[in-house]
Formats: C-alpha cells, structure tokens, sequence
C-alpha cells in the first residue's frame, strides 16, 4: 500500500472512530515520515486532530467556562475543546475503570482532594509540567498545597471554590431563624415535606454529623448519624441531583429550605428570587480542580489551563458562574462582584473553610455509600 493510499486510509479510521486520537497521530507520523517529506495533506490532518477533551458540570457552570475561556482560547489557538457533562463525579470514575484515561477523558473539571485521592488510587493521576502553566504563580498556595502534600509533582491545577450551605426561601424563613438553627433547620419538623436535599452520601453525612454535634471530618457516633439522615430523609420533599434542580425547586418554591451550593444560589439571587444563603459553622467546603489525566496530550492540556488561569479570563469565568476563582486576592486585583460572592476568602489564606480530609472519607467511603443507598431506598 503506497504512503498516500495509508495517509487516506488513517484518516478514514479517525473520522470514524475506529482509532483514538494519539494512535492516529502516531501512525499519521510514520507514514508522512516514509514519504520523506511532511506533505501538506498530513500537516492538515494533525492540525485537525489537536483537540482536548473536557468534562464538567454543565449548566451555568460549564456555559460560563465555555463562553470565556474555551471560545476565546479556540479562537486563538484554532485548537477545539471537545466537552462532555456529568451530574456526579463518581460517573467518570465508574466509566474510567473500563476506559483509557487520556483518550475518552482528558482534562475534568474535579471535585478537589477528595476525589484527587481516588485518581490517585486508581493510578490516573499525570505529572505537569509547572513550567507549562506560568499563570500557576497566582494561585492561592493555600489552595495548592493540599494536592501537593498528595502528589508532590501536580496532575491539577486548583481552580474556583464554593461551600455547600443552607438556603432558604426568605418569604417563609427568616434570616434570623436560619441562623440561631443552623444545619438543623434542615431537620425542623415546620417545613418537613417542603425540604429539599442533596442526594449524595458525603453530603448526607456531613450535615447529619453537624446535626449531631459531630465534627465531620471525625464522627465517633455513627449510629446517631445515620440515625439523623433517616430523620431528615422522612422530611424530604426531593432529593436533587444537579445544580439546574436545585435552582428550578427553590425557584418555583417547591421546597422552602436545602443544602445548596453557594454559585447557584448566587445565581438565583441575580434572577431576583426570594433566596438567601447561610453557612452555619461547620459547611461543607469545597475546592474544584482541572485534573489532567494520565495519557492525556500534556502540551495542549497545559496550554489550555494556563489561559483559563488567565486573571482576565479567570475573572471573567468566575463573574460567570458565581464561584470564587483559585486567584490569590494578594496577588490579583478582583472585582467588587466577587468579592460579594458567598464564600469568598479576601484573605487568600482559606482557614474559615472547612474542607474534608480526604484520608478520612476515602477509608469510609465504601461502606458508607453502601448504607447511603440503603437509607435512600428506605432501610
């Protein structure tokens, strides 16, 4: 078979999905290289192939990402991001253990230390090159540092924060109440049957441990814990699964009262819904990630993340879908609308969060999720 026929051939199998990106590349090269010559048909076709995979959350979220970052960054680079969405995380890990990481997940859009240890686990876990992402320099050490102490050479790069706190509908609920009851407001017999939830076991378990007296990060009592999560899940309206369920029950006033993650009540706000945001001592904190997996194409992910850690670019995203960005706001001048945003740290330093130890939930979380779906189901 001549050279060009293989090139022709190659580039069928790709269009077609009968080869994964790095194969074709890697073949396309070989046969240009027996050729001599770099023909113009096979620069053609690399230039084609340089994408990156992406997966995230979707919703406001992933349409602020794609908006300010992804379009801009295609626009100058001519290097596409192809996106994928998913309401739970635990799916891509469920789908990597019968895939490749690299080829049909690249770069994800990651749940913090948490999840990062599970990656981990799993061997999935690349090495940046910290020389690729300059823009890393802006980013709160604060925020770094606990995926450092994990992997001392990184495979992500922190960037947005939130907490998932309490909202309520301040037609029925005032501000007052909401806080002298704290986490327990989600357990008050009053709104029972117009509470909503978070249906994930971390979520479960954190505030039942709040809910108990317990600290999260360390319960000793188990028994009442679970013992609180049936409470609260005989009071529940809906468990919700995504941040465009959450938004749509507490606008249409479906459930009076939830956990909620803090962007998307932000988000709620702007709309002018009757919304207000708590975080009671204690509220699940969290930090997201751009994790690039293991095989992925580590010049083009690194590329892409530096200009998404672009102040500008990271501010607007941000702004976009109402979650702190990773910034140090020591370094980086931010603006008065996110400094507004709930759970926004103008100290840089992070320590009124309080974030999970991934050591303790990564022991437990087998066994825990399995009670979780038990109690889901009505044990």
């Amino acid at each position: 078979m001549s050279s060009t026929r293989r090139l022709e051939r190659l580039k069928e199998a790709y269009g077609n999905g009968a080869i994964d990106r790095r194969k074709f590349l890697g073949l396309t090269a070989a046969a240009a290289a027996s050729m001599g010559v770099m023909t113009n048909w096979s620069r053609n076709a690399l230039a084609a192939a340089s994408e990156v995979r992406f997966d995230g959350w979707g919703g406001v979220v992933q349409e602020a990402i794609d908006k300010y970052a992804f379009q801009p960054y295609t626009a100058k680079t001519g290097r596409k991001v192809v996106q994928g969405t998913f309401d739970d995380e635990n799916v891509v890990i469920t789908k990597l253990k019968a895939a490749t990481p690299g080829q049909d997940f690249q770069v994800i859009h990651s749940s913090g230390v948490e999840y990062y240890k599970k990656y981990i686990d799993n061997g999935w876990v690349s090495e940046i090159n910290e020389a690729n992402i300059p823009n890393m320099a802006n980013v709160m050490t604060a925020m770094i540092e606990p995926f450092r102490k994990m992997t001392p050479k990184l495979s992500c790069v922190p960037y947005d924060y939130g907490t998932t706190g309490i909202a309520y509908n301040t037609k029925v609920i005032s501000e007052a109440e909401a806080k002298e009851k704290g986490a327990n407001l989600l357990v008050d017999k009053k709104y029972a049957g117009k509470i909503g939830a978070y249906g994930d076991m971390v979520t479960r378990v954190w505030y039942a441990s709040l809910q108990t007296g317990q600290d999260p990060n360390n319960a000793q009592d188990m028994e009442a814990v679970w013992a609180k999560v049936r409470e609260a899940r005989d009071m529940t309206k809906k468990y919700w699964s995504s941040g465009a369920e959450l938004m749509d029950l507490m606008a249409k006033e479906e459930i009076v009262v939830t956990e909620a993650w803090s962007g998307r009540i932000a988000a709620l706000q702007q709309q002018g819904a009757p919304v207000a945001y708590h975080d009671p001592k204690g509220s699940y904190a969290w930090m997201e990630d751009m994790l690039i997996l293991k095989g992925s194409p580590m010049a083009e992910c690194e590329e892409l993340i530096n200009f998404m850690l672009d102040p500008a670019t990271a501010i607007a995203v941000a702004e976009g879908q109402n979650y702190p960005p990773s910034l140090d706001p020591k370094k980086v001048k931010l603006t008065d609308k996110i400094a507004k945003l709930p759970a926004f740290d103008p100290t840089g330093e992070m320590t009124s969060l309080t974030f999970a130890n991934p050591d303790y939930w990564s022991s437990h979380s087998d066994e825990w999720t399995k009670q979780w779906d038990r109690i889901s189901k009505g044990a």
